[in-house]
């Protein structure tokens, strides 16, 4: 692999540089989903004129565009320098979340968090290599895992922390950024290393990624909108005819294109396939399970942002240290164990809410449990699929296999949104208490769903990665970086 970059002069403000940046955008994806109601309530002047479908957007917009230039973003690094792509993407994000902040409408917001997403894709794929840069070989352990350490810690503060910014408003929760973004942008362009060789070769397939956006936008569309218009209406059955056919044509693209956005064949391995397989179903319910927490609390409970943000904070508080506990177990068990006992653990969460949840708060009886069981869940399965796909493909095909797990996992939460705002429907009150359950159960049969392919991945315990057939040098040394993993 050749040496993109020179080590920084000012090793450990670089690594403050990056680590902040990471930290900004990881927070980003978590204390949105407390302020939504806020946003709601705002945008229809205190009624009830914006509806869930339509709010659902401002999360999708996000998690679509992140999922389809994520690849390509990566790539434009590799060819121009990690360090550019890197700071354009702080710059933009920053940009992009002042427009969250000052966006007068809902329309405006839900653009302006498409171009957050393009500043997120920048950073994300380009910020290990930067931290890796930084530091001595010997250090680069410690540095990686203080890079995925970030995100652990973004997600214990997430929920409180749009607790506390959407109590003053909830256009805080996008101007918090500013000042975090400004200042890692003015001190990056002084510390962080520059590129002292860059990779040759075309883009990924460009329209590939547009024709994913068009696919999994149009799928969320037709499951936001369905509850109101029906399956049946010309509107719903446009969206899905779109769907297929985009999807069809992703397909096609992505078999016979010299350099696909994503490289399908690799769902081909048994177990590559069967670790993307488990991340999609449980990347949606964790997405329903999130998001449906939120909105019970403060639109049936009635409970403040606040309030809800330090109610939910032990379940994303506790994914850190069960991920910490349990990484030698991962070693010595292998990941497929942890999988499936991470997803009986969040059945079991999603249950018990489903079970004792009542239009009365009680908090120790209803949503403490969840919030334990869940943690541990996401603590031993999210994480472990994301590295049993990587470890199953080749070397040389790491940083191809990585981008197709995270780009499944932002696809996933795409469609868990859209699956809880189908079943709920647009307006949340006391009476949706069905149809929460309903949902509910629904993230516990996709978790036990995970449980059976962390089963699965059991059987193949003590094998290495899969072969592919081979591959030639230029591409082995073009695809050997692999890229990071978002929390």
């Amino acid at each position: 692999m050749p040496t993109m970059l020179g080590f920084s002069k000012h090793p450990r403000t670089t690594t403050a540089v990056i680590l902040v940046a990471v930290f900004m955008t990881n927070l980003d994806l978590l204390i949105v989903n407390v302020a939504l109601p806020a946003m709601g309530e705002d945008f229809s002047g205190g009624g009830r004129g914006t509806t869930l479908g339509s709010l659902s957007w401002v999360l999708n917009a996000y998690t679509i565009t992140f999922a389809a230039l994520l690849v390509v973003a990566g790539r434009v690094g590799d060819r121009i320098g990690q360090r550019p792509v890197f700071l354009t993407g702080i710059a933009v994000f920053t940009l992009a979340s002042l427009g969250c902040a000052l966006a007068p409408n809902l329309g405006t917001l839900v653009v302006a968090r498409v171009v957050q997403a393009v500043g997120a894709s920048a950073q994300i794929p380009t910020s290990l290599a930067l931290l890796l840069a930084t530091v001595p070989a010997e250090r680069r352990t410690q540095a990686t895992r203080s890079w995925a350490a970030v995100g652990g810690l973004a997600a214990a503060a997430g929920p409180v922390a749009g607790g506390l910014l959407t109590e003053v408003d909830w256009r805080w929760v996008f101007a918090v950024n500013l000042p975090i973004g400004i200042a890692a942008l003015v001190a990056g362009r002084s510390v962080l290393p520059k590129p002292t060789a860059r990779e040759a070769g075309p883009l990924p397939d460009l329209l590939g990624a547009l024709l994913v956006v068009f696919s999994v936008a149009a799928l969320s569309g037709a499951l936001v909108q369905a509850p109101d218009r029906g399956w049946t209406s010309g509107g719903t059955v446009l969206l899905l005819a779109v769907t297929v056919i985009s999807g069809a044509a992703f397909l096609l693209r992505s078999l016979r294109h010299p350099r696909p956005l994503f490289e399908l064949d690799l769902l081909r391995l048994p177990r590559f396939g069967a670790a993307n397989a488990g991340s999609l179903v449980f990347g949606v319910a964790f997405a329903i399970m999130l998001l449906s927490n939120v909105l019970w609390c403060q639109e049936v409970w009635h409970w403040s942002a606040l309030r809800t943000g330090l109610a939910l904070a032990p379940g994303p508080a506790l994914v850190p240290v069960v991920t910490l506990l349990t990484a030698r177990a991962a070693q010595r068990f292998g990941h497929g164990p942890l999988v499936a006992a991470g997803g009986l653990l969040f059945t079991g969460g999603m249950v018990w809410f489903a079970c004792f949840a009542s239009v009365t708060p009680d908090y120790p009886r209803d949503l403490l449990p969840n919030q334990l069981l869940t943690g541990a869940g996401v603590g031993l399965a999210l994480g472990t699929l994301v590295a049993a796909g990587v470890h199953a493909v080749p070397g040389h095909r790491a940083a191809t296999g990585s981008a197709l797990v995270n780009s499944v996992r932002q696809i996933s939460t795409t469609v868990g949104v859209a699956v809880l705002v189908a079943v709920v429907g647009s307006h949340v009150d006391a009476t949706s208490h069905h149809d929460f359950r309903v949902v509910w159960y629904t993230a516990a049969a996709l978790s036990l769903v995970t449980s059976a392919v962390g089963v699965h991945l059991s059987r193949g315990r003590g094998q290495g990665p899969e072969r592919t057939g081979p591959a030639a040098p230029k591409e082995a040394e073009a695809t050997g970086r692999a890229l990071p993993q978002t929390p």
